[in-house]
C-alpha cells in the first residue's frame, strides 16, 4: 500500500514523499521579478519537508498577471532570481515546479488585501484578453477576442516561458489551465462563445491547452515532468463537467503530461462551490482512473490522517496543500510525527524534534 510518506517517479524526477506545495500568488512583485520574500516563502516550505513546490502562477505575458504585482517570466531578466530560489529549494531536497499562467479575461486586479477589484487602464497598455467578448463579470472589463495570429502567440509565449524555466532550474512545469483564467476560459463553454477553429465543439474549445502543452513538452527535457491544473467542474450547470475533465486529460496524457492537478470552479461568478475538507479528492480519484494518469489533490486538506488515506486509497498520487501549508510551513514534519514515519527535518532543526 502506497502512504504519504512514499516517494514517487514522475519521469526522471523523484518526489522524496507525496506532500506538495501549491502554487499561491503572493503579490508581492515589482516588474514580475522575484525576491527575498519569494525565496524565503517557497525556501522555507522546502526545509518544512515538502517533496515539491511549485512558485505561483507566474505570468507568460506582462497583461497575463492577476495583479501588477504578480510574478512572471516573460523576459530573459526574469531568470537570475528564480534561479536563486531554484537553487536553494533544490539543496534541500525538495523538487522546485513553476505555473506558468496567463490570466486572460481575469487580468489587472487590485491585490486581494487591497480589494482585489479590476483596476484602472487609462493608457491600453495592460489589454484584457480572453476566447470571446464576455467578461467575467458585472465590474470586470470585456475582453479583447484573441484572433488567430493572437492565439499563436500565447502558445509561443508558454514556450518560450518553458524554456526560461528550465534555465532558471526548474524541475516541473505546470501549465495553469483552471480557475477561469486564460486557457480555462477557452475550454469552457460558459466563456469560449467563438465560431471559429477554437470554439463550439468540445475539440475545438481544448485546441488551444493542448496546443500550449504540445508546445511545452517539445521544449521541456524528456526528464522533466510536465503538469497541468484544470478545474474539473465549473459547478454550473451548462458548463464544464468532471467526464469533460477525464476526457481532456487523456488528450492531455497523450500530448506527454505526466501529471493532473484537479481544482474547479474559477469561472463563474455565481457558481456554489460545496468546500468541505477533500471535497476536490473525488476529481483527482476519477482522472486517475479514468484517464490513466497521476493526479494530484488540493482543496481544504489539513489533516495528516486525511492526506495519507487520500493517497493509500488511491484518490491521488499527490496531496497540494495550500492555506494549510500558509498556516505551517512545517507541515510534512508534524504529519510524519503524527503517522509514526521516519522523516528526518534537516539538522539545524533536529532538536526540535
Amino acid at each position: 500500500m502506497t502512504h504519504l510518506f512514499d516517494r514517487l517517479a514522475l519521469r526522471g524526477v523523484t518526489l522524496r514523499n507525496r506532500i506538495g506545495v501549491s502554487p499561491m500568488c503572493q503579490y508581492s512583485s515589482t516588474d514580475g521579478f522575484a525576491n527575498d520574500w519569494h525565496l524565503v516563502h517557497l525556501g522555507s516550505r522546502a526545509v518544512g519537508g515538502a517533496g515539491l513546490v511549485i512558485a505561483e502562477a507566474t505570468a507568460v505575458q506582462p497583461n497575463g498577471r492577476i495583479s501588477p504585482q504578480d510574478l512572471g517570466i516573460w523576459k530573459d531578466d526574469h531568470i537570475p532570481n528564480l534561479r536563486r530560489i531554484t537553487h536553494f529549494i533544490s539543496e534541500h531536497d525538495a523538487v522546485p515546479g513553476i505555473q506558468l499562467a496567463h490570466s486572460g479575461r481575469k487580468a489587472n486586479t487590485a491585490r486581494p488585501w487591497e480589494g482585489g477589484q479590476p483596476l484602472p487602464n487609462p493608457d491600453g497598455q495592460w489589454r484584457i484578453v480572453g476566447p470571446s467578448a464576455v467578461p467575467f463579470k458585472e465590474g470586470y472589463p470585456t475582453p479583447h477576442e484573441l484572433t488567430s495570429d493572437e492565439i499563436d502567440g500565447i502558445v509561443t509565449a508558454f514556450l518560450q516561458a518553458a524554456l526560461r524555466a528550465r534555465e532558471a532550474g526548474f524541475k516541473l512545469v505546470e501549465i495553469h489551465a483552471a480557475h477561469g483564467y486564460l486557457l480555462h476560459s477557452f475550454y469552457s463553454p460558459l466563456a469560449n462563445h467563438r465560431a471559429d477553429e477554437y470554439g463550439g465543439s468540445f475539440d475545438n474549445r481544448v485546441r488551444l491547452l493542448i496546443e500550449v502543452a504540445q508546445a511545452v513538452r517539445a521544449v521541456w527535457p524528456d526528464e522533466l515532468p510536465l503538469a497541468v491544473r484544470l478545474s474539473s467542474t465549473d459547478w454550473v450547470e451548462g458548463g464544464w463537467t468532471i467526464d469533460d475533465t477525464v476526457e481532456l486529460a487523456k488528450r492531455l496524457k497523450h500530448t506527454g503530461v505526466d501529471l493532473v492537478d484537479c481544482s474547479s470552479g474559477g469561472n463563474a461568478a455565481t457558481a456554489h462551490v460545496p468546500a468541505r475538507p477533500g471535497y476536490q479528492a473525488p476529481f483527482a480519484e476519477a482522472v486517475r482512473h479514468g484517464a490513466g494518469i497521476a493526479t494530484a489533490a488540493v482543496g481544504l486538506i489539513t489533516d495528516s490522517k486525511h492526506a495519507d488515506k487520500i493517497i493509500s486509497c488511491g484518490e491521488a498520487d499527490v496531496v497540494l496543500l495550500g492555506r494549510e501549508s500558509l498556516r505551517d510551513p512545517n507541515w510534512p514534519l508534524r504529519a510524519a510525527r503524527e503517522l509514526k514515519h521516519d522523516f528526518a527535518p534537516p539538522p539545524q532543526y533536529a532538536r526540535a524534534f
